[in-house]
């Protein structure tokens, strides 16, 4: 059909555009004036309570200051009804007494068998609405009020019943003269392989009327009544009317209220929709009987900008929802995406419904979660991730997902949002010591089953604790007597705590050192909690986006933070501090911090294990260790006057202060080594 220009202008002079919106609003009298076409109004696009809605009657156009919502009358009934222009024009042009432009003779003709063929189907939803209320119906109706349904529920759903028998509707449409051809090719029948009569496509099932998004008849749903009946459900078969692939169960009703702003939901039957809609969510649809398709994904995201899918939870819903997101992610637009609402395990949102009521149903949708949540589980639950090449896996599978995204700005925020979920799973979690989640003879590589992520929980692991990784050398916890040693512990806590804010302050106040330095803030473990929730922020954002380090800080944990971090008597006199454009004088600084903490840890670390040793006979390895440990404290002493602040120990030069040989050496006392 074309739709010419003088029909459009004929159009919009017959009608008001005060008179369109007039039916979705109520006036501000106070603030409009109705002789000069100025009216006002709270807008019907959002939640206010104020005349913020502006109508200018003469131009034909209707604002809102609000939520800048603008356009004419056919602009107002496409977004107050949700249809398409033509259904808008139709819609106007009724009701300003105007014909639609004729459509040529072909199409003219294809229009009016499409006519006859949905007569067809209107007679016989009325033949098997009928027939639910005759005694052949009686387990039928038995079964519909167990499933909750009233009589008004079943009238407003026209819910009807198949009789058994061969030809009950094909009779009765034959009664009514209507032309075999017709009822063969409505798919209410079936020809006969055995040269016999046609027979009914439907017995003895309970009837779901499918409409088209006009509210017209197309199809059919059938029950089946019979438990041994091979199809529990039966959809109409493909006809001129009806193809499955690209309708919705209660597609009109459904556009309507998510129209009016209420959440449409994709469910996945009959049943379901109906409880969603009788319990107060009547933006409600349900594929017909297949997986969702591209064309009904496009339908939904007609209606709604970010559907929520919610399928039942089990094996078979989570499948459904994999497969939603497979087909989903090439079609992402900007603001068109979708949600994930999984019902509990074993249950339906019907079963929900009938179980703890709406309010079940809407707690598990305000959980929603959004699709690269869902991905990101889909590709890591159950999984175990304790080497790298099973990590590069991981790597390679969501890398190939995330490319068959086309919006190259969504591609970019998706790949964004699975680092950081990356991140979470291999650097916020790692085991610490030997707590309840350390298995030294499983896995390996000391997470309990390998580091299996466990969804829900802080961090990801069952306590939230910052745990080590594979290959890194952790101080173990000191043995009862050596921990009784006041020196000891209070100088090496203090110590490393001092240098971690040294390190942490240098990090934030030139963030562009952190990539070059990145490693040694892995390998750096801070006992003070304050310190580890900044190291894990400077990891975290200071390597892909440093110049925003200090917003994200703050935005994450607080100014107060960063102020304890700054103000602290030995941070704010590094000199570095005070030229943050140095970056030889931080690089110098970094490295220098580093290196202490990390010798200081090596040697409480062989210390620690060498004081284990100490419970059975030493051997000649362990006196040997220990007596190299002793020598490096009295060369130390011995070149007290020479260099009384740092002592070199090791291969790699690194420094030990003064107070940290004076607790290396309370260590060697605690242990009973002789250090002469």
């Amino acid at each position: 059909m074309s739709l010419t220009p003088g029909f459009m202008d004929e159009l919009r002079s017959r009608i008001s555009i005060s008179d369109v919106v007039g039916r979705k609003v109520m006036w501000d009298q106070r603030k409009s004036n109705t002789g000069k076409g100025d009216l006002w109004a709270p807008c019907p696009f959002h939640h206010e309570k104020s005349a913020s809605f502006h109508v200018d009657d003469r131009k034909g156009y209707y604002y809102c200051f609000g939520c800048q919502a603008k356009g004419d009358a056919l602009k107002f009934v496409q977004e107050t009804e949700n249809v398409g222009f033509m259904e808008a024009v139709e819609i106007l042009a009724r009701e300003a007494g105007m014909e639609m432009p004729a459509r040529d003779p072909k199409a003219q003709q294809k229009q009016d068998r499409r006519t006859q063929l949905i007569e067809v189907m209107e007679q016989a939803v009325q033949f098997f609405r009928l027939q639910l209320k005759t005694n052949n119906a009686a387990m039928a109706r038995s079964y519909l009020q167990r499933r909750g349904l009233t009589p008004p529920a079943l009238d407003r759903w026209e819910i009807g019943f198949a009789p058994d028998g061969w030809q009950n509707l094909w009779d009765h449409l034959r009664g009514k003269n209507v032309p075999e051809e017709l009822i063969m090719a409505a798919g209410l029948a079936k020809p006969s392989t055995k040269g016999g009569r046609s027979y009914d496509t439907f017995r003895n099932r309970i009837m779901f009327p499918i409409r088209d998004a006009r509210g017209r008849a197309i199809a059919f749903g059938g029950r089946a009544m019979d438990p041994n009946d091979n199809a529990k459900y039966l959809n109409s078969p493909e006809t001129e009317l009806f193809d499955k692939g690209r309708s919705l169960y209660n597609h009109a009703p459904a556009r309507a209220a998510a129209g009016r702003g209420t959440p449409l939901i994709v469910a996945e039957g009959y049943m379901d929709v109906i409880a969603l809609s009788e319990a107060g969510f009547p933006s409600a649809v349900a594929p017909l009987g297949t997986a969702v398709t591209e064309t009904q994904l496009q339908l939904m995201w007609r209606m709604a900008d970010e559907p929520i899918i919610a399928l039942d939870g089990d094996t078979a819903g989570l499948r459904a929802a994999m497969r939603v997101i497979d087909l989903a992610l090439p079609l992402l637009q900007a603001g068109k995406s979708l949600r994930f609402a999984i019902m509990p395990d074993g249950q339906d949102p019907d079963d929900l419904i009938k179980a703890k009521g709406p309010e079940a149903v809407q707690a598990v949708l305000d959980q929603a979660i959004p699709m690269v949540k869902l991905l990101w589980q889909r590709e890591t639950e159950g999984k175990v991730f304790d080497s790298p090449e099973r990590k590069a896996t991981l790597d390679k599978a969501l890398r190939e997902k995330i490319k068959l995204i086309r919006d190259p700005s969504i591609r970019k925020h998706y790949g964004e949002d699975i680092k950081d979920l990356r991140w979470e799973l291999f650097r916020g979690n790692r085991p610490e010591g030997r707590d309840r989640d350390f298995d030294p003879g499983g896995s390996g590589d000391g997470w309990q089953g390998g580091g299996t992520w466990k969804p829900g929980r802080k961090g990801g692991f069952g306590d939230g604790a910052r745990r080590p990784w594979k290959g890194q050398k952790v101080a173990p916890a000191p043995m009862a007597s050596t921990r009784s040693s006041l020196v000891v512990a209070a100088n090496e806590a203090e110590i490393a705590r001092a240098r971690e804010a040294v390190v942490l302050a240098v990090a934030i106040s030139t963030p562009d050192m952190i990539a070059e330095f990145e490693g040694n803030l892995e390998r750096m473990l801070c006992a003070d909690a304050d310190l580890s929730r900044l190291r894990d922020q400077v990891l975290r954002f200071g390597i892909d986006t440093p110049q925003q380090l200090k917003d994200r800080i703050i935005e994450n944990l607080g100014g107060q933070a960063l102020e304890n971090l700054m103000t602290l008597g030995h941070v704010a006199i590094i000199p570095c501090l005070r030229r943050p454009s140095d970056f030889d004088a931080a690089r110098q600084t970094l490295a220098e911090e580093f290196a202490k903490l990390e010798a200081l840890q090596g040697l409480n670390a062989e210390l620690a294990e060498a004081a284990e040793d100490l419970t059975g006979l030493a051997d000649e390895a362990l006196t040997w260790r220990l007596k190299q440990a002793a020598e490096a404290r009295n060369r130390a002493v011995r070149s007290e006057n020479e260099d009384k602040a740092n002592f070199d120990v090791g291969e790699n030069g690194a420094r030990l202060d003064r107070e940290e040989l004076d607790a290396f050496g309370a260590l060697l006392d605690r242990i009973g080594f002789s250090q002469k």
